[in-house]
């Protein structure tokens, strides 16, 4: 593929880069997308049969058993060529003293062994945990033999600390998004589909603030009509490609 030479310029040149990635750059590392069918025992369930608190409420046990399967599977998988070229993108940003934000719908640590520094998780993380019934993180527990394991504060359950269904997105990682959208003077979307609200918002909103959006997709998306430049195709394939072309 052939990289836009104005694009190179402007990235270039940039004081502010903003990135949204999604299910389609952790699905390049082999991890399953959250609508994938599911295996073993778990292929009579949907996920939005579990992913809900009232789903937890009906079946705490059951629900704390799906998320560790998930957890064990993600756990034998690493980092590809896309994360990395986006640790290079921050380093190189950074360097020519540019401000650089990493925004993920992805919850499985993947841009953090990758080593980006700047990540805001907008759906949590699937490695963290919080209290059900105080909705507060937990960094210290016990598994015991309780399961699922036991808040040491208030003796409540624990629940993975990701978004469910129903659930508002945390405020404090939304807020910082919105900000670095509005700022920011490139905004890519990559491996989103550019349906699931609000984090479809952002690009729109960098639109709003006449940023140049940035889509990497295999496939077209509602975003795709109005983004300035759309690199067709795999992000572990493109962005090294367009790191080196910018970078060297």
């Amino acid at each position: 593929m052939t990289i836009p030479a104005r694009l190179v310029e402007v990235l270039r040149s940039a004081k502010a880069v903003a990135v949204l990635t999604g299910a389609g750059i952790s699905a390049e590392s082999g991890v399953p997308t959250f609508r994938d069918a599911q295996t073993g025992l778990w292929a009579k369930y949907q996920p939005t049969e579990l992913a809900t608190p009232e789903a937890f409420r009906r079946d705490p046990q059951l629900v704390w058993d799906w998320y560790d399967w998930r957890r064990k599977t993600i756990a034998k998988v690493r980092p590809n060529a896309g994360h990395l070229a986006l640790t290079r993108m921050e380093r190189q940003l950074t360097t020519q003293g540019a401000q650089f934000t990493l925004i993920t719908q992805n919850v499985d640590s993947l841009h953090q062994l990758a080593a980006t520094h700047n990540v805001v998780e907008l759906h949590g993380n699937l490695y963290r945990v919080k209290c059900f019934a105080e909705d507060r993180p937990i960094e210290f527990w016990e598994a015991g033999e309780v399961t699922p394991p036991r808040c040491p504060e208030c003796g409540g359950p624990l629940r993975p600390a990701v978004v469910w269904f129903g659930e508002a997105l945390p405020s404090d990682a939304f807020n910082h998004a919105l900000q670095a959208a509005a700022q920011c003077e490139v905004f890519f979307s990559i491996g989103t589909s550019s349906i699931v609200e609000p984090a479809a918002s952002l690009p729109r909103l960098a639109l709003e603030y006449e940023a140049v959006v940035v889509e990497i997709n295999p496939e077209e998306t509602p975003l795709t009509a109005s983004a300035a430049y759309i690199l067709r195709g795999r992000a572990g394939e493109i962005l090294p490609e367009l790191v080196k072309e910018v970078w060297g």
